[in-house]
This record gives structure tokens, C-alpha cells and sequence, in this order.
């Protein structure tokens, strides 16, 4: 199941795109768009797809995606019936947050927390409520006074802590490749896990390509990553099999062997280990999800209420925003 690529218009001289959604019922929408996205969901209760995360979800959840990264949540009951479910998106650019930084010392802390989002974070309780007390500003008619409470609400999120939500890897959009961050031996390496992860990969190999010894391979790659380098190397060919498994009809041994695993049964402990259920059960999360929001569309022509399709001349069709139910900020 490929990702729909969403285009996201953040109309005239706007530098950042508020949108204030109110539905009965939030629609499985598996999608993509090369922009930040952070969505504060109230009123609502369900399931949270990020990546290769999938994962329960309720009132006042609050998650920073990354760009590139496909996601969605899918939830047919409110937590209060007699209101509908609310989703408060920011979408901004990452590249005009660093420049920002870049000149004003006084957002330093926006860039960690960009860095922090490489996976994708859950913010923990009380963050989203927190975020709360900024939504008169965030739904303002005055665009500068949108932006001013965007600021302030990230500068608020690089102070707290959040776990970070997929697998490097997981996509081919959301690689594991180096950030940038790391040092040069420590790129060098991770580069090389990019590309042969589904061939072994011997501690000896990958210190020869950093130029460092072993143990000081060891040492560094903790350090900087926070986990040693036979537990990132999983991590990587989970995520691997995990796009695999959300994208093609292939079969579990074959994905285990394209994704570094010598035999099915080591790949399905593994597995189980890292998402806490078999290679098989989370294909149905993501299959059991679409077909649920297929058999609730009344019409095959019906389009969701925050996607819509654009026709090119020549080439097909792309996706982009709708208004949406409720009001949105331009």
C-alpha cells in the first residue's frame, strides 16, 4: 500500500499552515508530504499509524512527524459522542526553522527538536494540553499572530521529553542515513548499514570502514546513537520489512531474506521482539485499517474530506489539500 504524496498549500505569504479539523469520525488516509507536520487530535480515540509505528491513541495526543514520513490515524468513535472529533495540524518547513535559528539564537532549541523528530515523537501527557492553552492564537485570522504561537509552541516542545515513534529505515523516504549529526567514522558507517543491511555485517568490516578499532567503534556508536551497533543494524532491517510488509503482497520468507535475516523463524522472534506482534499481524493492522475505510464509503467516487485529486496535463493525477470539514487557517 504506497503512500499518497499530499501537497500542502500554505497560501499567500504564509510561513506556516494551521488547519483546524472537526469530523465525525477521522478516515484512514495513508499519506506523505515533505513538510513538518505537528497534530494535536482531540475529543478522539484510536489507532495512530507513523512510519512503522502503530500505536493506541487518545485524548490530546500530540505527535511531530518528520517529512516524507507516511502516516495517518483512523478512529470511528469520539471520546464524548456529543462532540466531534478535533485535529489541530502545523505544517511548516524545516529549512525556514533552521535558517531562523541560524539567526536568532534565541530558537536554538527548534533544531533539537527537528533533530529529535528524525523518527517521529510522541509527546507525553500533559504536552498536549499545554498546547491547548495556545489555541486562540494558533486559529487567529491575523497570520503573524498564527506564526508568533507556532514558535511558541515548538520553543515549548524542545524543552520536553518524547519518545521517538519508527524504525531507521522504515521507509524509503525516512532512511537510515547519516543526519549529519554523527561524526564522520560514525556517517561512514551508518552509510554502509544503509546500503548492505540485507547481506551480514560483521563488527570488523564496519570498523574498517569507520578507521576505527572495535571497541572504539562500539564506544562512538553508542554515544552518538544511544544503542549498540548489532541492535541498530536490527533496527534497520525491522524497518525495512516493515515498508515491505505495508507496501508489497510478498511473502514473509521472502521479506525476512531481503531484509537480512538468514532464516524465517530467527526473523519472526526478532520481529515480534521489536513491535510486540508477528510480521503477519502487522500486515493486518495496515490491511485490516484500509479495508474497514473501504466498506464505510458509501460511494467509490466519495474522496476524503481532506484530500483531493488534481489533475496533470499528461501525467496522471496528484493529491492535495481540500478544505476539510471545520474550519482551517490559511
Amino acid at each position: 500500500m504506497k503512500a499518497a504524496l499530499e501537497h500542502v498549500d500554505f497560501g499567500r505569504d504564509c510561513s506556516v499552515r494551521v488547519y483546524h479539523r472537526r469530523l465525525s469520525r477521522i478516515p484512514f488516509e495513508w499519506h506523505h508530504h515533505p513538510e513538518y507536520e505537528l497534530t494535536l487530535t482531540m475529543n478522539s480515540q484510536g489507532k495512530r499509524y507513523i512510519g512503522d509505528s502503530v500505536a493506541s491513541y487518545g485524548a490530546d495526543d500530540l505527535v511531530l512527524v518528520p517529512p516524507n514520513l507516511p502516516h495517518t490515524w483512523a478512529s470511528n468513535r469520539s471520546i464524548d459522542a456529543a462532540h466531534p472529533q478535533v485535529a489541530i495540524v502545523v505544517w511548516f518547513d524545516g529549512a525556514w526553522v533552521r535558517r531562523l535559528a541560524d539567526v536568532c539564537p534565541e530558537y536554538n532549541g527548534l533544531c533539537d527538536v527537528l533533530r529529535r523528530a528524525a523518527c517521529g515523537l510522541a509527546f507525553g501527557d500533559g504536552a498536549g494540553t499545554r498546547m491547548r492553552e495556545h489555541l486562540e492564537r494558533l486559529l487567529s485570522d491575523k497570520p503573524r499572530e498564527r506564526l508568533q504561537a507556532v514558535l511558541d509552541v515548538l520553543d515549548l516542545l524542545s524543552q520536553l521529553p518524547a519518545t521517538p515513534l519508527t524504525s531507521p529505515s522504515a521507509f524509503d523516504a525516512r532512511s537510515g542515513a547519516p543526519t549529519g549529526h554523527e561524526s564522520d567514522q560514525i556517517n561512514r558507517v551508518l552509510a554502509l548499514i544503509e546500503t548492505q543491511f540485507a547481506h551480514p555485517l560483521r563488527l570488523s568490516a564496519l570498523a574498517k570502514a569507520s578507521g576505527l578499532s572495535e571497541r572504539s567503534l562500539t564506544r562512538h556508536f553508542t554515544q552518538h546513537l544511544g544503542q549498540s551497533v548489532g541492535r541498530y543494524v536490527t533496527r534497520v532491517r525491522i524497518g525495512h520489512a516493515c515498508r515491505m510488509l505495508t507496501e508489497t503482497l510478498a511473502p514473509v520468507s521472502v521479506i525476512a531474506t531481503r531484509s537480512g535475516f538468514s532464516n524465517v523463524a530467527n526473523f519472526n522472534r526478532q520481529f515480534k521482539a521489536a513491535k510486540d506482534m508477528t510480521p503477519v499481524q502487522f500486515r493486518q493492522q495496515f490491511v485490516g485499517a484500509r479495508h474497514a475505510e473501504n466498506e464505510m464509503s458509501p460511494m467509490l467516487t466519495e474522496r476524503s474530506p481532506s484530500l483531493r485529486r488534481l489533475h496533470k496535463k499528461g501525467n496522471g493525477k496528484r493529491l492535495s489539500r481540500l478544505s476539510g470539514a471545520g474550519r482551517q487557517s490559511e
